[in-house]
C-alpha cells in the first residue's frame, strides 16, 4: 500500500516539475502600450485575460502602462484591452496573443497607440508595423 502511494506522490512531483521547466521555457513576457496621441491627449485603456483583469487606466500624453506575466502551460495567452480617447470612444486590441506574437513579441510587446491608428514594434526586425486602424 505504501509503495502504491509513493509512486503516486512520484507521479505527481514529476508533472508539477514539467509543468514548472515549461514555464521557465517560455519566459516572463512584458507588455507595454505607450500614449502618443499628442497634444496632450490622454486615453483609458483596461487591459485583462481569462485569468487577469489589469483594472482600468488612464494613460496620460507620453505616458505608458504595461506589465508582466507568464504564457499558460496550454500555449493559449491572450490579453485584450478596450481603450479610448477623444475621437474614438471605445475600440478593441489584443496586446497578446501567443498565436500571433510568441515569435514577434519574442520577450514582450510594445505597442504605440497614435492619432492614426496602433502600432507593434516587431521584436525581430526592430521596426514599428502599422497594425490597427481606428474605426471611420
Amino acid at each position: 500500500m505504501e509503495a502504491q502511494y509513493l509512486c503516486k506522490v512520484n507521479h505527481v512531483m514529476i508533472l508539477f516539475l514539467v509543468i514548472g521547466l515549461c514555464s521557465l521555457v517560455a519566459g516572463t513576457k512584458h507588455v507595454s502600450i505607450k500614449n502618443r496621441l499628442g497634444s496632450g491627449k490622454n486615453m483609458s485603456l483596461h487591459c485583462k485575460s481569462g485569468d487577469d483583469d489589469l483594472g482600468k487606466q488612464n494613460i496620460a500624453d507620453g505616458e505608458e502602462f504595461g506589465w508582466n506575466f507568464n504564457v499558460n502551460f496550454l500555449r493559449t495567452t491572450l490579453f485584450f484591452c478596450d481603450l479610448a480617447w477623444g475621437k474614438v470612444p471605445q475600440y478593441y486590441i489584443e496586446a497578446y496573443n501567443y498565436a500571433r506574437d510568441h515569435v514577434r513579441c519574442d520577450t514582450g510587446c510594445s505597442w504605440l497607440v497614435a492619432s492614426e491608428g496602433i502600432y507593434g514594434l516587431n521584436g525581430q526586425t526592430g521596426l514599428w508595423e502599422f497594425m490597427y486602424n481606428w474605426p471611420n
